[in-house]
Formats: structure tokens, sequence, C-alpha cells
């Protein structure tokens, strides 16, 4: 049968997890001898225990790249393709977040500008208020009680307090620090409409995506359809019926390619609590200012002009000759990478890889965030001629890198100890939080392994760090390249993986 290698290695980890249960539910004596939880071996025994799982017939016609080490002693664990190039998937935000920490530090805060082009007089400007953005991911609810205009109310009070109570010009976005491009080299057209896919900008607000929530109207006996932020140039269409029978809640959301035409389609049951869901946008400067000039209306300031992108602006400036009113910071970039690497969240990523080329090389583009990171690669002995990077997420599958790159990058930030504390306090840990939180629950590897996951079409990868049961800290990386099996397959074997890694002890 074609997985019957592989459900004989299940059966062996469900039923190590559940040995695991009883000992711990058995009263004193466990929580006092935990010796029975471990397994005592050779390296070399390991080695070929490690062979057998990897081997499973399920993945006959994929590839597995695996590194496992010791940090302790250098010595290798387990090696398999570890110099062939491998789709990294996810597992590239590893190579993004550790060159933001050593570029720009933990305590980096992207801002954003406030400028007058005009002058006050009394509480009326005359003139345009510019937004320049360099970059900033956090202008939304992430880091503020899922207040997504928070951000917005902390500007317009300075606003207020400066007398500002009209404004007779514009609300002009400055996007100009970044690329126009806001999608990644080789990803695929119909993820355009995902969370995942959000297009990268100068400016942004609420992860460049609109709130879709979806809720049965017992009144009128219909679905609606609500989003957040409700803006003009947004339009949802609704397209979702009641469910009838035992037809189950089915929903798609697809945005016209080019525009802001969002349809909200499929059958949703009456009993079926609210859904919540999301759409990314199109020109993510105009959404950003005209979500802007709202707040600003409804909190009391007037806007006799427009909410436009700076491409529309029909006065040429020079920022230097503007008045700056204030400057606006995000949360530190420590705090930052945990959106990035616990979450796995793509637009973050690739706001980043184009702030490092911003802040290294005056511009904001992909090539020259990837131009700044290679530098640093090549620093710390990492070759930058044999990775294949093209975006700062991994969302695309054009990006190669090898097992024995991801080891050397994971064994240099353990050795940076500037770095390595926030590095780590980034990565998913295992049963815990993050693309790991439902893996790995109660067994020993729960609160014991911190790694970054990977997932896109026919890749799997995990990479990071753990302790054996000796406490003997490893770094390792497991990525599956190419499988046409479910993927729960690959993560299962990857679980068995890290089980037994954290319970091995030397002989």
């Amino acid at each position: 049968m074609k997985y019957k290698n592989y459900l004989s290695k299940i059966v062996l980890f469900l039923i190590a997890i559940f040995s695991i249960n009883i000992i711990a539910q058995d009263s004193t004596k466990a929580a006092k001898d935990t010796s029975q939880l471990y397994s005592y071996s050779t390296v070399s025994e390991l080695n070929q225990q490690l062979d057998d799982i990897f081997n499973d017939n399920s993945f006959r016609n994929a590839n597995w790249g695996v590194v496992i080490q010791s940090l302790e002693n250098g010595e290798y664990f387990y090696k398999r393709n570890e110099d062939k190039f491998f789709v990294p998937a996810s597992n590239l935000k590893l190579f993004t977040t550790a060159a933001g920490l050593l570029i720009l530090g933990g305590n980096y805060k992207f801002s954003t500008n406030i400028f007058l082009n005009g002058y006050q007089s009394s509480s009326t400007v005359y003139g345009d208020l510019i937004i320049q953005g360099r970059g900033d991911p956090t202008i939304s609810g992430r880091f503020y009680n899922n207040d997504i205009n928070y951000v917005f109310d902390t500007w317009i009070d300075s606003l207020l307090e400066m007398g500002i109570r009209n404004i007779k010009g514009n609300i002009v976005g400055d996007d100009n620090l970044f690329e126009d491009i806001g999608l990644g080299a080789g990803w695929s057209w119909d993820y355009e409409t995902d969370w995942y896919a959000a297009q990268s900008s100068a400016l942004s607000y609420n992860d460049n995506c609109v709130d879709i929530t979806i809720k049965y109207d017992a009144k009128r006996d219909t679905v609606l359809v609500e989003s957040k932020p409700a803006l003009r140039n947004i339009v949802i269409l609704n397209q979702v019926k009641v469910a009838t029978g035992t037809e189950k809640t089915s929903i798609d959301v697809i945005r016209e390619r080019g525009t802001n035409v969002v349809t909200v389609s499929g059958k949703f049951r009456k009993d079926a609590d609210s859904i919540l869901t999301y759409s990314t946008v199109q020109n993510p400067t105009q959404f950003m200012m005209l979500a802007l000039k709202n707040r600003l209306e409804k909190r009391g300031i007037r806007v006799n002009g427009y909410a436009i992108d700076i491409d529309d602006y029909e006065r040429a400036i020079n920022i230097a000759d503007l008045d700056l009113l204030f400057t606006s910071y995000s949360e530190p970039l420590n705090e930052i990478l945990k959106v990035i690497n616990k979450g796995s969240q793509n637009f973050f990523a690739e706001q980043l890889l184009k702030t490092i080329g911003l802040e290294k090389l005056g511009y904001g583009s992909v090539e020259n965030g990837i131009s700044a990171i290679k530098e640093v690669f090549g620093d710390i002995g990492l070759n930058p001629e044999n990775i294949v990077m093209v975006d700062g997420s991994g969302l695309s599958p054009l990006n190669m890198v090898t097992p024995r790159q991801i080891i050397d990058l994971l064994k240099y930030m353990y050795t940076n100890k500037k770095v390595f504390i926030d590095y780590f306090n980034s990565l998913p840990i295992a049963g815990v939080d993050g693309t790991l939180g439902k893996r790995l629950k109660n067994t020993t590897a729960e609160n014991v392994v911190r790694a970054k996951t990977g997932f896109i079409s026919h890749v799997r990868s995990l990479s990071g760090y753990a302790l054996t049961g000796d406490k003997e800290p490893i770094a390792f990386t497991m990525v599956a390249n190419n499988f046409s099996v479910p993927v729960k397959l690959a993560e299962n074997l990857q679980d068995l993986v890290c089980l037994r890694l954290t319970n091995f002890r030397r002989k």
C-alpha cells in the first residue's frame, strides 16, 4: 500500500505521544523521574533511525534536504542532500530577518514623516499634508488591540495640538522611496487576492488588506458582507447566498486584477458563526490616504481637497524644502520580527527587505535589499553567489538555498550574542505559539523546539533550534521538495524527527 511504511512510523509516533501523556499524568513519580522519556543511543544509531524516517516510501519521488548539527561541538547528527539547492518557502525569512538584525539592529524603528506643503494661519492649513512613507508595516491594529486607526489617531492628536482644524489642500501619499512593484518575482497570479500576497509599498495601512466580515441576517433572511475600512474606492460585490438543506458554508473572495472590485460569493449557513476574511488592495498608497482622510474628518479636521497618490500630484515638490511637522515611529524591529517569523507574515518580510535596501543603498527596491543582504552573507561566511534570492518572504518558488546554508546561518546567529536572543525569540515555539502552536503538543518537543515553518505548493520546510535529552543545543533543517502526497505527511515526518531529537541521549 502507498502509505504503508509511513503509517507504521506514525503508529510508533502516536504510541510515543500516548506514552508521554500517560507518564505526565502519573502523579509525582513522573515528575521526579523523567529518564524513561528518553532514548539512549549513539549518534550512529540515531543517524540510521533518521535514515529510516526520510526513506519513507511515500516520498520516493520527492527530495529531502536535511542537516542536523550539534551547536556544542559541531558534530553532525545527520546530513542528506546538504549541498543541493532546495526551494525553502518561508524558511527564507530566516535569512531576511537575520539580515534585518545584523544590518538595522533590534532597536531599529520604521518611520513615517508628515510634512506641510504650504503654511498654517490660525486653525487653517493652506496647502497639502504630505505623508512620506519609509516602509512601516505596522500602521494597523496589529500592535494596538486591533484598533486599525490607532496610529492615525496619534497623528491627528498631534495636528489638533498644533491647532489645526481645517486643511484647504490635499492629503498626499509620497511612496517614492520604494519601487512601485508591489508583487514578488515568480508569485503565482492566483495569490493576488490573498492576504499572504499583499503588495508592498513605502506607505501601507492595515497590512494592505481590507477586512471582510460575513454573517447571516435573520431579520432579512440574507447574508451580510461588510468591509473594514469601508472606503469609496473599495467595491464589495455580495454574491453570497443562504445555504439550504445540507449545503455547507463555502466562501470565495476574488479581487479583479488591477482593480479594487472584490467579489464575495458562495453559500453561508444560517447557523454558522460569522466569518472574517480578507482581500488585498490595489494601490496601497491611495488606500491609505483615503482611510486617513476619512479619519481626519471623523475626528473633526475638515479636508477640502482630495486623498491622492503622489503620482497624481500636479505640483512639483522637493521634500527638503517642506516643513516637517512630525515623525511617527513603529514598534522596534525585535518585536516586528515576531510577526514575520512566528506568524510567517509575508508582507512584513517584503517591507523589511525593501527597507534594508532603503537604509543601505538609498532606495527601497527588492534588488537593493537583496544586494545589501548578500553583502552581509559574504561577511558571515555564506557564499552570496550560491544563494538564489528573489524576494524577502519565500513566497516565490524561484528562491533556492542549500540545507547547509540554512544551518550555517543558524550557527552564525547562535554565536552572535548581540542579536541571537532577538532572533531566537522571533521563532515559533513548538506546541505554544505561531505556526508551530498546534504541533508537538504534550511531547518532549513542546517548548523545546523553536523553528521556522515554510509552505508553498509541494514544499514543506522546518528549520531552527532544539535541545536533546542531554540538553545539548542543536540546529536543524528539514526541507521537502516536489512531493505529491498530502502536506500533513511531510509535517508528521518532521514532527517525528523533532520528537526523536528531543528524546535523544548519548550512550
